[in-house]
């Protein structure tokens, strides 16, 4: 089997299965597993058919880019300013979302209750500030076996707890709460950073045909393991299902869920930090800044402003947003790439507006009632 093959569905694979992972059984217990599940299908589909669109562009496209540039190449400025708003409103939740889960990670661990979760988060947001700062070089080496240990402890949870599912657990139907999957869900699954990494590793034009079965292979798996973790986790908590799936299965378990997002935390930290400085044009330090102290300053001030601002409701903003944004520019990159390319790409997807519609109307549904879940 080709390595690149392999390697180019860890990408995806690793990009897709991070920390938004630990949402989706909280979701899930709230709406009913199948309805989650229902999600999970459904949003897997549309965010597969934009990684294809976005993985056509790639291929009609020489040279290596990001999903910014694409959106400027091929939508003009605006294009770009939206991509720009869409990518980092996504990472700058997320940030903000992890250092959240793991000051309550940590405020349970050490103290059994949630009153240390501000100081602890502080804490653990200077620590990364620090990391990103002085030992990026020597970490990022290890990223990617980091995401394979991740995959191994969380796979240790199905073996754990396999035998502790409730089929009754999975059966009930929370119609109030219906559509609360819908924006962790599309959060959990986006992978359109991974594309251009994905193009950038297969390189060579005989390997770039892996591209469209690199990008179906690593959605199932990504979706499959979804579906499996939720069953686990809600099949064996029910109702009780914490916020933060880990809090609810051992302290060996919330140490998994403090090392699955501090690895994401540093993934993001890393990408928003190289942003600000290679494409933005900051200075090294004050692109340190706005990627690491920012996000302190932000999760602090929302923490002390409201308690609406949870775990899980973090991600769900973030993923219709930026998430929703991304998936519809999709369609209008790849629909004049189709024109304005450069190069003949390894497979083509047709692209209609009916599609465009659709999935706007979908989109700004899902966003319309995550709305009013929380009204």
């Amino acid at each position: 089997m080709n390595k690149n093959y392999i390697w180019g569905v860890s990408i995806l694979v690793g990009t897709c299965i991070g920390a938004g992972v630990l949402g989706i059984p909280y979701v899930a217990a709230q709406a009913g597993f199948w309805p989650a599940v229902g999600f999970i299908l459904f949003i897997g589909l549309i965010i597969l058919l934009a990684n294809l669109y976005l993985g056509e562009v790639s291929l009609r496209t020489k040279g290596k880019h990001q999903l910014i540039e694409y959106a400027r190449r091929y939508i003009g400025k605006n294009g770009k300013r939206l991509m720009n708003f869409a990518v980092m409103f996504g990472i700058y939740s997320a940030l903000i979302a992890y250092t959240l889960g793991i000051g309550e990670s940590f405020s349970f661990l050490i103290f059994g209750n949630f009153k240390y979760v501000i100081p602890l988060g502080i804490v653990f947001g200077f620590g990364m500030s620090l990391i990103l700062k002085h030992g990026m070089n020597a970490l990022k080496k290890y990223e990617r076996y980091g995401v394979s240990i991740v995959l191994v402890l969380l796979l240790l949870i199905l073996v754990s707890f396999i035998g502790d599912v409730e089929v009754s657990n999975l059966n009930y139907i929370n119609v109030q709460n219906l559509f609360i999957p819908f924006g962790v869900v599309l959060f959990a699954l986006i992978s359109f950073h991974a594309i251009p990494e994905v193009n950038v590793l297969l390189g060579k034009k005989k390997d770039k045909s892996l591209m469209k079965k690199i990008l179906i292979t690593g959605s199932i798996v990504s979706v499959l393991f979804y579906i499996i973790f939720a069953f686990i986790v809600v099949g064996f908590k029910g109702a009780s299902t914490p916020e933060i799936a880990t809090l609810g299965l051992g302290n060996v378990f919330v140490l998994l869920g403090i090392f699955t997002m501090f690895t994401s935390y540093l993934a993001l930290g890393n990408a928003l930090q190289e942003d600000y400085f290679f494409d933005k044009g900051f200075k090294k330090k004050k692109a340190w800044v706005f990627s690491t102290i920012v996000p302190i300053g932000i999760f602090v001030l929302l923490q002390l402003v409201s308690d609406f601002f949870s775990f899980t409701k973090i991600l769900s903003i973030g993923g219709v947003i930026s998430g929703g944004i991304i998936a519809i520019m999709s369609l209008f990159i790849v629909k004049s790439a189709k024109q304005k390319g450069d190069r003949k790409p390894e497979y083509s997807i047709p692209v209609n507006w009916f599609l465009i519609i659709f999935l706007a109307v979908v989109f700004i549904g899902g966003a319309i009632m995550e709305i009013l879940n929380y009204v």
